[in-house]
């Protein structure tokens, strides 16, 4: 890096600093303008440190593919005006005499990669092609995805704020790994972006225009970028607000009918939909998603036997049948949420993560203990958001862990599920009034008063 590189991450540090202060007047609430400055800052640090680390500690995707290729197509376009279409064509059609490394060749063919080396391409004619400012460019697309987040459960539940700012503002790996050139910060704000504007175009049908065309914008980049992402998420948000709705129905023969009907047909286009998509969803299809998972532990079993890397083992025998997928759930659940153990980690990297699995997996018993089997358990089934929140996530560590065998790939790949995990836990112990505080509303009327003004977006 140079001197210009640090100049202008601070020149765009204050550019966007200057929009977000402008957009924090909007707001009528203090604490959000206290949260909304805090999380900024953060995301600044992270984004920084996040420079520093794939340069000088542990280079990965940033440095060997995704900068340098897209830094390229970059100076192609500048060049010659006609390599613009370079920028609109698939990846796969993309010419391999143009690649700056013959290695990167094969990565251009996956539309996911190509994609980030795009969006790259498009940054470095704001950033003069340098490297920390456009790594802060992803870093505010996940912020103000993160942002959408944390208001979509804020509005619901706003006594729960600091809770909500835990497990989404400032958990330590969430930031970090959403805070650079890679797919993590893309996905990870497409995926709040979807969730409150979805939200709002059927729950509170306000700004109907504008929040179809979010979902449309969002909607493509997950499809993508990772496209498991939002078919494990879509179904059980889908269950979610279609379970919220339910909620004001008083019959309760009519809310199992509902549902029941509901759950079946959900699970009915899921698996028409994912089969539809096998050729997208390669490895995630569901046709063919024991074999899949059963080649991904081989691949990475043979690179654990010829390094000391970070590869590890679940203990579960897969033979590729679903009931050993049954068998290996447990283990593959483990290992996304709670692991690396601290003995486990070898890099800096996953031992900085592995003191954060250690404090979720406390904290997870002490919810447990705190609560009881039988409430933990019933407070899940009936609160839709606790549901919502808790199945997606162990959804999506099943797989992931499944799949993963490498802890410094698994740090990564987990970030969608932690902080989902995480608030529902926290919302367990607040629906069993573990955390009521003198002042909060209780349930009840928390659960059957409208939501609070929107403020500004």
């Amino acid at each position: 890096m140079t001197f210009f590189d640090f100049f202008m991450f601070f020149i765009y540090v204050g550019i966007f600093g200057f929009i977000f202060s402008r957009t924090r007047k909007k707001y009528t609430n203090p604490m959000l303008r206290s949260y909304h400055r805090t999380t900024f800052i953060v995301k600044v640090f992270a984004s920084f440190l996040f420079s520093i680390f794939q340069l000088y500690i542990q280079p990965g995707d940033t440095v060997a593919l995704f900068f340098p290729e897209g830094h390229h197509l970059y100076q192609l376009i500048l060049q010659d005006p006609a390599h613009l279409d370079l920028l609109f064509n698939p990846g796969a059609s993309f010419d391999h005499g143009l690649v700056s490394a013959q290695g990167n060749a094969g990565y251009f063919a996956d539309e996911s990669n190509f994609m980030v080396i795009r969006i790259v391409a498009i940054f470095c004619f704001f950033t003069f092609g340098k490297f920390m400012a456009i790594n802060l460019f992803f870093a505010m697309f996940a912020f103000t995805g993160i942002w959408r987040l944390f208001r979509f459960f804020y509005e619901q539940y706003p006594q729960l704020h600091k809770q909500f700012a835990i497990s989404l503002l400032y958990l330590p790996t969430f930031v970090f790994w959403s805070s650079g050139m890679m797919k993590d910060p893309i996905s990870i704000g497409a995926l709040g972006w979807f969730t409150y504007a979805a939200f709002h175009l059927f729950y509170q049908k306000d700004h109907f225009a504008r929040h179809i065309l979010t979902l449309l914008i969002v909607g493509y980049l997950l499809t993508v970028i990772k496209i498991y992402i939002i078919v494990s998420y879509l179904p059980m948000f889908a269950l979610y607000l279609i379970l919220k709705n339910v909620t004001l129905i008083q019959n309760k023969a009519v809310k199992v009918v509902i549902i029941l009907c509901f759950v079946v047909g959900s699970i009915f286009s899921f698996v028409t939909v994912a089969s539809s998509l096998q050729g997208a969803l390669g490895g995630f299809a569901a046709e063919g998603l024991t074999e899949s998972v059963s080649s991904y532990q081989s691949s990475y079993q043979k690179q654990g036997g010829r390094s000391e890397g970070s590869y590890f083992s679940l203990g579960v025998e897969f033979d590729g049948s679903v009931g050993s997928l049954a068998k290996l759930a447990p283990a593959a659940i483990v290992a996304t949420l709670f692991r690396p153990y601290i003995w486990e980690s070898k890099k800096i990297s996953t031992l900085l993560t592995s003191f954060e699995s250690l404090a979720i997996m406390l904290f997870t018993l002490f919810v447990f203990v705190r609560v009881g089997p039988k409430k933990f358990l019933l407070t899940i089934l009936q609160k839709p958001i606790v549901l919502y929140c808790f199945c997606f996530s162990l959804v999506f560590a099943l797989f992931v862990g499944a799949t993963t065998l490498n802890f410094g790939t698994l740090i990564r790949y987990k970030i969608p599920a932690i902080p989902f995990y995480l608030v529902s836990m926290f919302f367990i112990l607040y629906f069993n009034k573990k955390l009521k505080k003198v002042g909060l509303q209780s349930e009840k009327t928390i659960t059957e008063s409208p939501l609070p003004p929107i403020s500004p977006a």
